[in-house]
């Protein structure tokens, strides 16, 4: 309750303590930081990820992107990475300055999986609580798979980062170790515009070298529509293969 104050005439009185108790919140965040994923403060702008707007990504030798457009809106909801077999799904959104929302949006997440027939886990993963689900997918030549999905989310200085992993039942133990990477050392940049909490924080075509230095843009040979949470990443818009 004090952390939003109080109408009338105590607002005054209460304004401080409150901008003190963000202060200290965000120092809390930033001394938990061991590792990525960053914040644009946190890192030079010469370290040569791929520059994406609100999200800059490493490049890793072998990976694949596509950019995800939301057809109703055009908007880029997200990007997608295939490496060795397994996809990673990253979007950022705004949160809010004084709490993080991973906690609410994986029982959501979860409770929707559920819902739709997986199974679902809420464990302790490499970036804290994450949510592992399994359900069964029908292939294309009418075979039925058993897919695991991981569902990471990271929340940082009024930003989240979320992240989903799609492959074989595998990645639940070591085969997404490639992927995990490469969301560790996500960048997030957010802007210092006020957004509600959850907006989506857009992205661009991607270019070499965050920051403006580095090079040229890649080209995104098609639009492609966001996934549906169950449902395994389609070819999409895919860009030349680095490395």
């Amino acid at each position: 309750m004090g952390l939003f104050g109080r109408r009338g005439t105590n607002a005054k009185r209460e304004e401080a303590p409150v901008e003190e108790t963000v202060v200290e919140v965000r120092d809390e965040v930033a001394e938990a930081r061991e590792h990525g994923p960053w914040d644009r403060a946190e890192v030079a702008d010469d370290e040569g990820r791929i520059d994406l707007g609100a999200v800059w990504l490493p490049g890793v030798p072998g990976m694949q992107m596509r950019m995800e457009v939301d057809k109703a809106t055009g908007q880029t909801a997200g990007v997608s990475i295939h490496v060795d077999g397994v996809s990673l799904q990253v979007q950022a959104f705004a949160a809010p300055r004084t709490q993080g929302i991973w906690d609410e949006i994986r029982e959501e997440i979860g409770a929707s999986l559920a819902e739709q027939g997986a199974k679902v886990d809420d464990i302790v993963g490499p970036f804290g609580r994450e949510l592992l689900a399994r359900a069964s997918f029908r292939e294309e030549d009418g075979s039925r798979t058993l897919r695991v999905i991981r569902f990471l989310g990271v929340d940082g200085p009024r930003w989240f980062l979320r992240g989903v992993i799609n492959g074989p039942a595998e990645i639940a133990t070591d085969g997404a170790a490639a992927v995990e990477a490469i969301f560790r050392e996500t960048v997030v940049v957010r802007d210092d515009s006020a957004r509600a909490p959850r907006e989506l924080l857009e992205l661009h075509e991607p270019r070499i070298g965050a920051g403006g230095g580095g090079g040229g843009v890649l080209k995104v040979e098609e639009e492609a529509e966001k996934p549906a949470p169950l449902t395994p990443p389609e070819r999409g818009p895919e860009i030349t293969q680095i490395g």
